[in-house]
């Protein structure tokens, strides 16, 4: 599957955005993510949607302020992030893989995706 995440930019503190991904091949088979990578880090994990939309899960640190959601028949995924804080900077990465594990640890975890998208930047100011 191919990915193609768009709606990044540079916003104020308090702020909102949508991000979006489209994807090709059969993408209701797929577990859909965000991660993100902030200069001189790692990735880290952001939020999860299951194949059929029914279970979420996401970082404590944007528990409440973002929302992902996906829509299987535009083949798309949304990361809705309100209320943004300067540490939310950082380029987003659209993610698929194919289970969802029973584990969190592997959830939680860049390498059990097998597909990544280009990123989209996010830059929030204070």
């Amino acid at each position: 599957v191919q990915l193609q995440a768009s709606g990044g930019g540079l916003v104020q503190a308090g702020d909102s955005l949508r991000l979006s991904c489209e994807a090709s091949g059969t993408f209701s088979r797929y577990v859909m993510g965000w991660f993100r990578r902030a200069p001189g880090k790692g990735h880290e994990f952001v939020a999860i949607i299951s194949r059929s939309g029914a279970n979420t899960e996401y970082a404590s640190s944007v528990k409440g302020r973002f929302t992902i959601s996906r829509d299987n028949t535009k083949n798309t995924v949304h990361l809705q992030v309100d209320s943004l804080k300067p540490e939310d900077t950082a380029v987003y990465y659209c993610i698929a893989g194919r289970e969802w594990s029973a584990s969190m640890r592997n959830r939680r975890s860049p390498g059990s995706y097998d597909y990544w998208g280009q990123g989209t930047q996010v830059t929030v100011s204070s």
